[in-house]
């Protein structure tokens, strides 16, 4: 087991029963050296920073009583991801409900939409028609592109598999 599993594992207790829940966990450094351990926790509520902080604190001086690191001096970050970080379980997509998202798909392809529901295995995303200007249109025609097949292209509400989806980020509007 690695680091990373088993401070996954040892941050389990800290977690309220499941209402808190790992986004992420890194470990960065080598044994020896300085290494740094970044946490990224939230819940369906969100996370305090007073939260963070008693996790922080009861895993760190954890990992200090046991020597995780032996002599190796460590910080310990415990934070929420960041609106821009991406979204990666189900849990974090249904707190997104009715937001607008930008998906990159595994297939190489982009689509924006907003996010209509989740289940455990994939969201349904309303896209967004893509309109394309004037003078994109124009470009295409004198390059002799042929336009896409609209079948290529999908619009209104569109299930995507979570194995599908590269990359999922929320799109921030401030209008």
């Amino acid at each position: 087991m690695n680091d990373v599993a088993k401070i996954t594992e040892l941050l389990q207790p800290y977690l309220n029963n499941d209402h808190f829940y790992v986004v992420e966990v890194k470990v960065a450094g080598t044994r020896g050296g300085k290494l740094k351990i970044t946490l990224l926790l939230d819940s369906d509520e969100g996370i305090t920073i007073e939260e963070c902080a008693s996790i922080s604190r009861q895993l760190g001086n954890q990992l200090e009583e046991m020597e995780f690191f032996g002599e190796a001096p460590f910080t310990l970050e415990v934070s929420s991801p960041g609106v821009d970080f991406p979204l990666t379980s189900p849990r974090q997509f249904r707190r997104n409900i009715g937001r607008t998202l930008a998906l990159a798909l595994m297939n190489g392809k982009t689509v924006k939409g907003k996010l209509d529901s989740v289940t455990d295995e994939q969201i349904v995303l309303d896209v967004e028609t893509v309109k394309l200007s004037k003078t994109k249109q124009k470009a295409v025609l004198t390059a002799g592109l042929a336009p896409a097949d609209p079948s290529d292209r999908p619009e209104g509400p569109t299930p995507f598999r979570f194995d599908t989806i590269k990359q999922a980020t929320v799109e921030i509007s401030f209008k």
